[in-house]
């Protein structure tokens, strides 16, 4: 394969001097730059949920063809991110940034000026499929630019990114919803990523990079494609068309199965695949990866469950549940410059331990809610899980990004990435099933010990439905329901939590040392 400067020069010797890594002529003005446009990208993940029902309703749409608002951005960009690599080996990673971030606001100003949902679900599909690479291309540029002493902070910045802006979504969503209108979630991004887009720029103007060019895998794209389009959208519908007991699930099911199963075979035999699946032959990558997985689809699932629950048991509002979900968001705010700092002196598997067993222990409080726990109680634990959370990325990242090579890192996340948000995927999608099985068990085994010619049975009856029994009964059952619910909630939590003390297992896999390799034109270009 041929490779040529990003500026175009000759090709590089077979044997070069040791490079001098490139620093950008303001570090901090660069950090800033790139750390928004990835704020903006994750951000854009969850901004919409809240505001659903409203844009469904000025587009003269039902929820179920707006729940597609969620699904295309979720779909594309699940394709996109495994991409990561090819693209950065042909365009560049400074190169694909700018022109991501700059797509990206594009496709948000369609968004917000579409005038049917036809056209926003198109516009959306656009914005996740180029916010794709933004994320693990802003992780490698960072490692790049940063001297070898200094990368955990910029890990650990990444790593609030990725915690603190999916928790901002709702809020924001909602507020700006509720005070402008739904346009202007997407609107919003379009200051902030022409700054990013300029500022990166102009900083990594200079930046070496070795290009190549890479011959398309059309098979691997193909597969790609179908079978990872299918399983997502399989995992975003699965619940609300009851699973396999609907046609089109199956037949998600059946794409997703041959088209990945090709997909893996082709890419672990092309000598030139789309994706190289052959970075897992590193150990610290294979299993940080599966503990990122892992451990990221547990933290997914209590952020899905925790609002869902105050919401359905606790009668909260979507932007009180956002406030009491929010302060697990604090700590990893006021912890990453010190975890940056500190934490590469520290073996970061302890570090990596202490946070899946703080992310158990809140876990295992939560077994025990019930309907009566309080708005300061909730938000109390969700601080708590702040601790371990700010403890999680960073560590875990590092391990997992250790023992590639400079030129693999932008391909590595992207993997890595695409990895986990398919864990994300899998994790609400079974969560919910699974929350939903086990509150239908329950009231069925509730209602078993309720006789209707029970003399207490009816005077209880008669004190709710105050002398109505019909009224009665219905008041009844919606108790029994709750508190079924409220079971089922408790015995998901206690499963998370133990998933979570099972993931410390496969840190311990991982083997010093962690810090990231250097090398290459500019400390991590192609």
């Amino acid at each position: 394969m041929s490779t040529t400067t990003a500026e175009g020069a000759a090709p590089a010797s077979p044997t070069p001097a040791a490079p001098t890594a490139f620093r950008p002529p303001n570090l901090a003005l660069t950090t800033i730059g790139l750390a928004l446009a990835s704020f903006m990208q994750v951000l854009d993940i969850t901004i919409a949920n809240v505001s659903l029902p409203t844009i469904a309703g000025n587009l003269g749409a039902s929820s179920n063809q707006a729940t597609w608002v969620i699904t295309s951005f979720a779909v594309s960009n699940a394709i996109a991110l495994p991409l990561t690599g090819y693209l950065t080996r042909r365009f560049g990673e400074r190169r694909l940034f700018v022109w991501a971030t700059s797509a990206f606001v594009i496709a948000s100003l369609l968004c917000g000026l579409a005038t049917s949902m036809g056209l926003l679900v198109a516009a959306r599909a656009l914005q996740g499929f180029v916010a794709g690479p933004m994320y693990p291309v802003t992780q490698a540029l960072l490692i790049s630019i940063y001297p070898p002493a200094r990368r955990g902070q910029a890990i650990a910045l990444l790593a609030m990114v990725t915690v603190v802006a999916p928790i901002c979504g709702p809020i924001l969503g909602g507020w700006i919803t509720d005070n402008y209108s739904w346009e202007w979630i997407f609107f919003i991004n379009v200051p902030i990523g022409i700054f990013a887009s300029v500022v990166v720029a102009g900083q990594l103007r200079g930046r070496p990079e070795k290009l190549g060019t890479p011959k398309m895998d059309y098979v691997g794209l193909v597969t790609l494609v179908l079978g990872v389009g299918a399983l997502q959208t399989l995992l975003d519908l699965g619940n609300d068309e009851d699973w396999f007991a609907s046609t089109k699930i199956v037949v998600l099911a059946v794409v997703a199965v041959l088209g990945l199963a090709v997909f893996l075979i082709w890419e672990l035999t092309e000598k030139d695949p789309i994706v190289d699946l052959r970075l897992f032959r590193h150990r610290n990558f294979a299993f940080g990866t599966l503990a990122m997985v892992l451990g990221y689809a547990a933290f997914f699932a209590v952020g899905l469950l925790v609002p869902l629950w105050l919401q359905r048991n606790l009668g909260y509002t979507p932007i009180w549940a956002g406030l009491a979900t929010a302060p697990v968001g604090i700590l990893p705010v006021l912890l990453t410059p010190l975890v940056g700092r500190y934490a590469p002196r520290f073996d970061l598997r302890i570090l990596a331990s202490f946070a899946f067993m703080v992310m158990a222990f809140t876990s295992f409080l939560r077994s025990g809610f019930n309907l009566d726990v309080d708005f300061p109680h909730v938000a109390v634990v969700q601080l708590w899980q702040g601790l371990g959370v700010a403890l999680f990325f960073m560590p875990v990242l590092s391990i997992l990004l250790s023992d590639l090579e400079p030129h693999e890192i932008a391909a590595g996340s992207g993997l890595a990435t695409f990895c986990r948000t398919l864990g994300g995927s899998f994790a609400a999608s079974l969560t919910t099933w699974a929350w939903n099985q086990r509150s239908t068990v329950h009231h069925a085994q509730l209602t078993e010990h309720i006789a209707a010619h029970d003399p207490a049975i009816q005077q209880t009856v008669a004190a709710l439905g105050q002398g109505d029994p019909q009224r009665g009964a219905m008041a009844l059952n919606q108790m029994i329901s709750q508190q079924a619910v409220q079971i089922g909630f408790n015995e998901i939590f206690h499963v998370l939590g133990i998933l979570f003390l099972v993931v410390i297992v496969f840190v311990w896999l991982a083997k010093p040392p962690f810090a990231a390799k250097t090398g290459g034109a500019a400390g991590g270009g192609h």
